[in-house]
């Protein structure tokens, strides 16, 4: 197979435009709501109160139960056919969100289980509240145990937000699926997409090295 650099060349750069500007701010913002709804649920799963925890098992359960691709479908596409019309990025969003979110609340619930009781006790010797204590002293310890799986699943995250070019979110992957529909170099083209993909993995990853690696300091060992 003759390899078209011309169409590398000029294809290289509204590929990558498109990770930019659609696949990272996507994937970001998706990650930030998904963690805020992960600490939710992992906190309702700690709970002394049955109902309370039931419904956050229920809720992590469909999530990891089913397939990204079908809870994207159905907030995009199933949704209309009860009134409720979104658009293709909030839809991505919220779908990516919870998806994070019920697969991130397992990482942090059991980060916080990692904390030694003493710590807790420690906090009400000095006259904390168990909120003030979680907040204070649970949370950021469990923060540092959590920061690689966490990462892990950011990276994943971006990988995934590929299937938002199926709901028309204009993102990496959508970029070269229309490059590649008009030149017809279908191979060479997501080949192209793919290294993208990999070199932004290759750098979220040496991010995530150097983080743990700063957080490391302030693990006493």
């Amino acid at each position: 197979m003759d390899i078209d650099w011309q169409l590398i060349g000029d294809s290289f750069w509204p590929i990558v435009v498109g990770g930019l500007r659609g696949t990272i701010p996507l994937s970001l913002a998706s990650f930030a709501i998904g963690l805020a709804i992960a600490l939710l649920m992992a906190l309702m799963r700690l709970s002394r109160n049955p109902a309370v925890t039931f419904i956050a098992k229920a809720y992590i359960s469909v999530i990891r139960g089913t397939p990204l691709l079908v809870q994207l479908f159905v907030i995009f596409y199933g949704l209309p056919s009860i009134g409720v019309t979104l658009d293709p990025w909030p839809s991505a969003i919220i779908a990516f969100s919870m998806n994070v979110g019920g697969y991130a609340a397992e990482v942090i619930r059991a980060a916080i289980l990692s904390v030694a009781k003493g710590q807790w006790e420690a906090g009400y010797t000095i006259g904390m509240s168990r909120t003030t204590t979680l907040r204070r002293v649970i949370l950021p310890q469990a923060a540092r145990v959590s920061v690689p799986p966490l990462s892990n699943t950011f990276i994943s995250l971006v990988k995934d937000s590929s299937l938002a070019s199926l709901i028309l979110v204009t993102e990496l992957f959508r970029n070269a699926q229309e490059i590649a529909a008009f030149s017809q170099q279908f191979l060479l083209v997501y080949i192209e997409a793919a290294f993208v993909y990999w070199v932004f993995c290759l750098v979220l990853s040496a991010g995530q090295t150097r983080l743990e690696r700063r957080l490391d300091r302030y693990v006493a060992h």
